[in-house]
């Protein structure tokens, strides 16, 4: 009798340290293959997104030189006209991200800034200038750094930031919801991201 209690008890625990042993297996496997699809979903997201609009600026550019002990003057203006593309650029491809595989987390470190570029298209009309006081390299040179500080200035007032920040929000959404359906968390600056509202609000 107590052969077969020892025996019984022998074979449980040898029931019990394969099946820890397995479930053990199990579990690296699950977290390796959930690791794997969350890094491929990173890479999926790491594209650069591209918000484009479009801005036109028309202002009269002008001159004066003094001449001669300042006895004359010599003058030059121009009424430009510029239409400029502008496009907002997120490189996910600098996304930080690092995966605490303990804790099952993901980290977003840093989420990049947004990159405006300016693309005038500039005509001069009304051009008229002194024989002393011509259009030169410098002047058409301040022309474009006006029209590239004043339509910045358009853009930053419009709507086309907050366009790009919700493509750029819709991106980072699915990897929250691949985390969480996977049973991991998602965390950025310390938080912990509890649902895709609060994805919106993340400020960099």
């Amino acid at each position: 009798m107590k052969r077969f209690i020892a025996g019984f008890i022998a074979a449980a625990l040898i029931f019990v340290g394969v099946w820890l042993l397995l479930d053990k297996k199990e579990s690296k496997e699950e977290l390796k293959e959930s690791s794997a699809m969350i890094q491929q979903q990173i890479q999926q997201v790491g594209k650069l997104i591209v918000t484009e609009g479009y801005f036109s600026q028309v202002f009269t550019f002008k001159n004066s030189q003094n001449l001669f002990l300042n006895l004359f003057t010599s003058d030059k203006k121009a009424l430009v006209v510029a239409n400029a593309k502008v496009t907002v650029e997120y490189d996910l491809r600098a996304l930080e991200t690092e995966l605490d595989l303990d804790n099952k987390t993901v980290i977003l470190k840093r989420i990049p800034e947004p990159v405006i570029n300016i693309y005038p298209d500039i005509e001069y009309y009304d051009v008229t200038q002194d024989y002393f006081n011509k259009f030169g390299a410098a002047d058409y040179n301040k022309i474009k750094n006006t029209v590239n500080a004043r339509i910045r200035e358009k853009v930053n007032q419009s709507n086309l930031m907050d366009n790009s920040r919700e493509r750029l929000m819709a991106e980072l959404a699915n990897l929250f919801v691949l985390t969480k359906s996977l049973g991991w968390t998602l965390k950025y600056n310390e938080v912990i991201i509890e649902n895709e509202e609060q994805m919106k609000n993340l400020r960099r």
